[in-house]
């Protein structure tokens, strides 16, 4: 994977000023500065001064180019361009909107020629003139300073390795213990938003419980299955196997809940949830991936479960799922 890219410093224009005065390659001078010639190309195209007057100072200049780039920067945030844009948005902050709901009504607004990415108005909370204003004390999560924005809590303490599948117990590995299921989502075309269908399979009956969610979010989906599994008997729901999506990530929510285990797969390792994956495929049988999620009603849904847990497996000596599950569950209250 390539490293994300980085503003060029101002060491770095010096060098290219130097270089270029000296007629030497665009080429060449990505390859002292380990960039791309394209990022060369296009600081030179962008930043290079034209003076409309006197002719004589045209050229790149570090300096020159490097407040420029900054001025650029800047200018670029809409909110600074556009004044009434700007008061309507602090105006719904604090009425409690949050951005994603201020950039999405903007959208909608019949007539509204404001296009406005949420994370524009993130960029403007955080700026110097949001913080004149104490903005992020409208945010739900008021923090001084923002996050970055693509950052992320190490995987290593999301999913501590005292959770990884290899720790498991011999006795869920082998299916000799009832009780022990796994999970996963699956997604549908992107076009029809973020509803999912999560599955749940117990692994040594094969019962599947099928579920909706109306978008990927961590906590409600693991609110979804406490609903589903807390009726049955501890015994019934020790333990829940899990792949790395980050909407698992709020797995502890399961052992607050209903004191259920969980345990994950390796990185990239989703077979090691074999159980679940090939049920999800005979699912998609059914709900393909252009399959439209909300339109499916949980009729439906409760439907397609029984399907599923009312044919005979092979791997069950050809009983059903649901005679497996309904026996286990009958030893349990013996």
């Amino acid at each position: 994977m390539g490293r994300s890219f980085v503003q060029l410093s101002l060491d770095e224009r010096r060098v290219i000023a130097r270089m270029h005065e000296k007629k030497i390659s665009q080429a060449q001078i990505a390859r002292t500065l380990r960039r791309d010639r394209s990022t060369i190309c296009r600081e030179l195209r962008r930043n290079f001064w034209h003076d409309r007057e006197a002719r004589v100072a045209d050229g790149y200049w570090h300096v020159t180019a490097h407040a420029m780039a900054s001025d650029r920067r800047r200018k670029y945030r809409k909110l600074l361009r556009d004044p009434a844009l700007c008061a309507a948005v602090v105006d719904r902050l604090k009425n409690g909107w949050s951005p994603e709901q201020i950039s999405g009504r903007l959208k909608l607004a019949s007539g509204s020629s404001a296009g406005l990415s949420h994370e524009t108005i993130y960029q403007y909370i955080y700026s110097q003139e949001g913080q004149d204003q104490q903005l992020a004390r409208y945010l739900p999560e008021r923090r001084r300073k923002r996050r970055p924005r693509y950052a992320r809590k190490p995987r290593s303490l999301v999913f501590p390795m005292e959770c990884a599948i290899r720790n498991r117990p011999e006795a869920i590995n082998s299916r000799s213990e009832f009780g022990h299921w796994e999970a996963d989502l699956m997604i549908f075309r992107k076009e029809h938003g973020s509803a999912n269908i999560a599955t749940v399979v117990e692994r040594k009956s094969r019962y599947t419980v099928l579920f909706r969610n109306n978008d990927r979010r961590s906590k409600p989906i693991m609110s979804q299955l406490i609903r589903h599994l807390a009726p049955l008997p501890a015994s019934a729901r020790q333990s829940l196997t899990f792949d790395r999506g980050l909407e698992f990530v709020s797995w502890r929510e399961l052992e607050k809940g209903m004191g259920t285990v969980a345990w994950f797969c390796d990185p990239q390792a989703p077979w090691q949830k074999g159980t679940v994956e090939n049920t999800n495929k005979r699912v998609r049988r059914y709900l393909p991936s252009e399959t439209i999620v909300l339109d499916v009603t949980h009729q439906e849904i409760r439907a397609l479960c029984d399907r599923l847990n009312e044919t005979p497996r092979k791997c069950l000596g050809f009983q059903t799922p649901k005679e497996m599950f309904s026996r286990h569950l009958l030893a349990l209250e013996r």
